[in-house]
């Protein structure tokens, strides 16, 4: 078994939000990054992704609702729904791609 350091893998990381796959569970992709506070664009994915927060907060615009993602929670946004980060999410993000 190996083991992973999430918050160490991201605090090397040369760019936040910029993230690295750490590892594969069946079909999914294991990806961690730093938030830096800054916003990121709106996305929507052919697949499912789960958003998990290590440290931190995950602040998310999910169509008119702000999505409050606090350190031990996951946010999934379901295939083809859009959602955007807004400013002041920072920490250690999870993104489980499934």
């Amino acid at each position: 078994m190996t083991s992973i350091d999430f918050r160490l893998i991201a605090k090397t990381l040369p760019a936040a939000w910029r993230s690295a796959v750490v590892g594969k569970v069946g079909a999914a992709n294991i990806k961690v990054l730093r938030m830096d506070g800054q916003p990121y664009g709106e996305e929507t994915h052919d697949y499912n992704e789960g958003l998990l927060v290590l440290d931190g907060k995950l602040l998310l615009q999910v169509g008119q609702a702000r999505i409050v993602v606090e350190a031990g929670q996951m946010y999934l946004a379901q295939a083809g729904t859009a959602h955007a980060v807004l400013p002041g999410s920072h920490g250690t993000l999870v993104i489980i791609d499934v």
